[in-house]
């Protein structure tokens, strides 16, 4: 599994005229081949006139399910060139569909390139970036006295906790926290607590931190 990749936080479509030509541009979030191909459905739907619906997408966070489409625009025009703006930002489990309304001016192979990349551009600029890192869900059993000391120690490092669960001899408190911390985070707990706490990993995921 990588350590980390970009992707984006939530859907966005921004719409530009060029040409007289009407680009609208959807952006989802995806995770796996089977949503992208859903989301592509679901503009082609909401948009079944349009004289266009060309996509691209990256439905996972290896790069293997990478597909695009030129939909009848000139071969190598619209869907190569939107993955093209997706690969350059680094972006992962994302699908881009760019709906063309022809106005009646042609744009030639040139113009329709500049004219779909920039379609994606501007509204992943709306979608918002932000980088999940590959995680170590952590269970972290204390003792009520230690239990304050812990929470304002993860507080410098991770989000809020996932859980906490009280019990008559102490408290448990899952935390998720960036892999390669794993090693000094059970260190620190083990010298807090004198070698008197547990920490068990559950298990690994993605997760997004805050700034």
């Amino acid at each position: 599994m990588k350590d980390s990749f970009l992707s984006v936080k939530k859907p966005a479509e921004k719409e530009i005229i060029i040409q007289k030509s009407r680009f609208i541009c959807s952006v989802m979030p995806v995770d796996g081949d089977d949503e992208a191909k859903a989301f592509v459905s679901s503009v082609r739907a909401k948009y079944p006139d349009a004289t266009h619906n060309c996509y691209a997408y990256v439905a996972d966070e290896g790069g293997f399910y990478v597909k695009f489409s030129d939909d009848g625009e000139p071969q190598g025009t619209a869907g190569m060139p939107m993955l093209e703006v997706l690969k350059n930002r680094k972006l992962f489990k994302v699908a881009t569909v760019v709906t063309r309304y022809f106005g009646g001016v042609k744009l030639g192979a040139g113009g329709l390139v500049r004219a779909y990349s920039e379609s994606v551009c501007n509204a992943l600029d709306d979608a918002e970036i932000i980088e999940y890192v590959l995680s170590s869900v952590v269970k972290v059993e204390v003792s009520f006295s230690l239990y304050p000391k812990i929470l304002k120690y993860f507080s410098g490092i991770v989000n809020n906790p996932i859980s906490t669960d009280f019990t008559d001899t102490g408290v448990a408190v899952t935390f998720a926290i960036p892999k390669g911390d794993t090693g000094a985070v059970k260190t620190a707990i083990l010298d807090m607590s004198s070698g008197k706490s547990v920490c068990e990993i559950i298990e690994e995921k993605y997760e997004v931190y805050k700034k």
